[in-house]
Formats: structure tokens, sequence, C-alpha cells
């Protein structure tokens, strides 16, 4: 599905007038997701899912190959855990 694809589906689910009202309401809620996971903070939407962050450790490896080494620094990752309303659905339950 393109991103049109997805604004025109929002706007006949959700009412709205027309594709640039939609893909506000697309914007601002990307926009609010990206915010608060930026604050390290979490947000459930009931029945979607958990929207959060999780703090990956360093790690060491060794190319394949090669007598080299890497380091892949410590950092912040997004992460979502699907709610069991949209998990059953998927699965056609």
């Amino acid at each position: 599905m393109t991103k049109s694809d997805f604004i025109e589906l929002v706007q006949k689910n959700g009412g709205f007038e027309n594709k640039a009202t939609a893909e506000k309401a697309i914007k601002a809620f990307t926009e609010s997701i990206t915010e608060t996971l930026v604050a390290k903070d979490s947000i459930t939407l009931i029945g979607f899912g958990t929207f959060s962050t999780i703090e990956v450790a360093e790690k060491s490896g060794k190319i394949p190959g090669k007598d080299a080494t890497y380091t892949k620094v410590a950092h912040t990752a997004p992460k979502f855990k699907m709610g069991k309303t949209i998990k059953d659905a998927v699965a056609g339950n």
C-alpha cells in the first residue's frame, strides 16, 4: 500500500472531508508518537498496541572472512507490541 492509498483509506474510514485533512491527521499521529518516544515515554492504544523504547546494549562482533572486529554502540530503539484485538484480526480469529 502506498502512502497515497493509505491517506485515502484513512479519509474513508475516518470520514474526513478531503485527503489533505486525512493527511494532517496521519502526520499529527506520527509526530505525536515520535515526540513521546523521543521523551523515552510509552503510549498504549487499547486494542491496537503499545509504542515504547528499549535500551540496546553495546555489542561487539567479528566481520566474517576478515580479521577485523566491530563495535555497535549502545542506543535507544523504538519498540511496538501489538494488542490482542489487532493480533486476532490479522490471524483471522
